[in-house]
């Protein structure tokens, strides 16, 4: 992997990468665009992960020079922050709000695990510091207008959308995990005969009497539900 490929070593300039147009300013009129580049970064990583975008392979979809591609994205780092930017345009921004916060804001997670379902490489993209581009500060504008009957003030309500992001990344990356091992019979059936052992072994009191409660169903829509509702639910606004 050449340098280029990898995280940049000084992070993204936002005021480059956002107020800019993202064409060369000079020369002839190129024969493709950012956002074609993009579309082809993201098209490989729903397809093969993240692993698979590097600035040559991208070039190759689109049918460019890897150098060229310097011009529009400097480095993998730069290309993951358009990546981001571009899913996050399909998130709705200019639905109604009902005015119960709480319920708006479990119809936003609810959102965001739906997109990040669509794009399984989106959570991993998210565990390093992004800057919001024009779409994802859309929705960002729309996450505030949701919180704006609460009482908290504009720090807290950027920490409450922070935090709901974030649960809603971990909790699909889990989800993606999971799905997974439920392909894979064996390793699920090992697991139990493990967990069971575990649990008869009189060391671990409290995980027996757990495993022994009512299953509920694998429904995994039902369970991103309960999790959201126990953490939006718990949220004080004091």
């Amino acid at each position: 992997m050449s340098r280029r490929d990898g995280a940049g070593t000084s992070g993204v300039d936002p005021e480059q990468l956002w107020l800019h147009t993202g064409r060369p300013a000079r020369g002839r009129k190129p024969a493709f665009s950012r956002q074609a580049i993009t579309s082809a970064a993201v098209t490989l990583a729903d397809a093969e992960g993240l692993e698979a975008v590097t600035m040559r392979r991208v070039a190759s979809e689109v049918g460019a020079g890897v150098m060229s591609l310097y011009s529009y994205a400097p480095d993998k780092e730069t290309l993951l922050e358009l990546m981001v930017d571009q899913v996050s345009g399909e998130l709705p921004t200019a639905g109604p709000l009902t005015g119960d916060w709480r319920t708006d804001l479990k119809a936003i997670g609810h959102l965001q695990r739906a997109l990040m379902l669509r794009h399984p490489w989106l959570p991993a993209a998210l565990t390093t510091r992004r800057t919001p581009g024009p779409h994802t500060l859309a929705f960002l504008e729309h996450a505030l207008a949701a919180l704006r009957p609460t009482r908290l003030d504009g720090a807290a309500k950027l920490e409450v959308f922070s935090q709901l992001t974030g649960f809603v990344a971990g909790h699909v990356a889990h989800e993606i995990a999971q799905a997974a091992v439920a392909d894979r019979p064996d390793r699920a059936a090992a697991e139990g005969r493990y967990l069971s052992a575990v649990a008869a072994d009189g060391h671990h009191p409290e995980l027996a009497e757990a495993l022994a409660a009512p299953r509920r169903p694998l429904d995994p829509e039902a369970t991103f539900t309960r999790f959201l509702d126990r953490l939006i639910d718990g949220l004080d606004t004091d």
